[in-house]
């Protein structure tokens, strides 16, 4: 074996043996490792349509995912599997014998690249501690400028802030309820309040004469259904079964829960307070559930602990 691919093999180990500690750091949340697919983030931001840029050089680090290859490397485009060895390796034995290979192709979206073709090179790439890649670049057009980042949970809080930027500056519903605190944990969920608020103004003017200001449906909206809904599912204690979302999150699921109830038993006239005590039975879980969750998650945990080298 001549020196380079004696070296690009120690490289190779180097690199998988990094996303294997990767992998063990966030063994109780995975996907904080992994490499971001193209197509979630499509599916959260849906660019508008695409348009050819040509070749630039762009940052390493601004490169975040893939197109089709997000299984095969960690969220620091390391190899996490010995399949990939043979194909790394050759791209790392050119890098070291200065042999120039063609540009990568990649996806710009909302800031941030994802590899069409050449995650290996960019694996390489990262691996040795490189700036710069020359790309041939395709934009997918979006209004949203993402922040880098290298897990799937960061991209998806700033998607959501975004979006409540949007909200609130469209709606000046913070200027009229003096309510900042309409929070989601998922995307698209303004999007939803936004149609229920156009909802409640329709039924509204109903029996106006005068159709009511859009300001006057959010207020009114506000008061007589955003907040009634809040204070049942505070009353019934809802909120504590689900620690990780937040009141809004919970008003969007009761609210289709209850249009359900109605559609099922053919019947408007549920209450609210009926469709929440309903949902709390359905959504129960039971201490001992939790109990033992608790103990596994606590045990997992320590058997990482024990087990990592890093942490001796």
């Amino acid at each position: 074996m001549n020196f380079s691919a004696s070296q690009s093999e120690e490289d190779f180990y180097k690199a998988r043996n990094k996303a294997f500690f990767n992998e063990i750091q966030h063994f109780l949340s995975p996907e904080e490792a992994s490499l971001i697919s193209l197509n979630d983030v499509k599916q959260l931001i849906k660019p508008m349509n695409e348009t050819y840029v040509g070749m630039q050089t762009i940052a390493i680090d601004k490169i975040v995912g893939s197109e089709g290859r997000y299984k095969d490397f960690d969220n620091q485009f390391f190899p996490k599997s010995s399949f990939l060895k043979n194909r790394w390796e050759h791209v790392d034995e050119a890098a070291i014998n200065s042999i120039i290979l063609p540009p990568i192709k990649v996806y710009e979206l909302a800031g941030l690249y994802f590899v069409r073709d050449g995650n290996h090179r960019v694996s390489v790439a990262k691996a040795k501690g490189i700036e710069f890649i020359d790309a041939e670049v395709v934009s997918l057009q979006s209004e949203i400028k993402l922040r880098k980042t290298n897990n799937i949970k960061d991209l998806v809080k700033q998607i959501i802030n975004y979006e409540k930027r949007v909200f609130y500056s469209e709606t000046n519903f913070g200027d009229i309820t003096d309510y900042w605190c309409l929070d989601f944990t998922t995307p698209g969920k303004y999007d939803v309040v936004y149609n229920h608020i156009l909802t409640h103004k329709y039924f509204i003017n109903q029996n106006q004469e005068k159709e009511i200001t859009m300001e006057d449906a959010i207020l009114s909206w506000f008061k007589t259904v955003y907040l009634p809904i809040l204070y049942s599912i505070q009353k019934n204690h809802i909120n504590h079964k689900f620690p990780k979302r937040t009141l809004s999150d919970l008003y969007v699921w009761i609210v289709k829960y209850w249009d359900d109830l109605k559609v099922k038993f053919f019947d408007n006239e549920i209450s609210i307070d009926k469709a929440v005590l309903d949902f709390k039975k359905t959504h129960k879980i039971s201490f001992l559930r939790l109990f033992i969750n608790r103990i596994k998650c606590i045990l997992l945990r320590k058997a990482i602990e024990d087990n990592n080298p890093l942490s001796n």
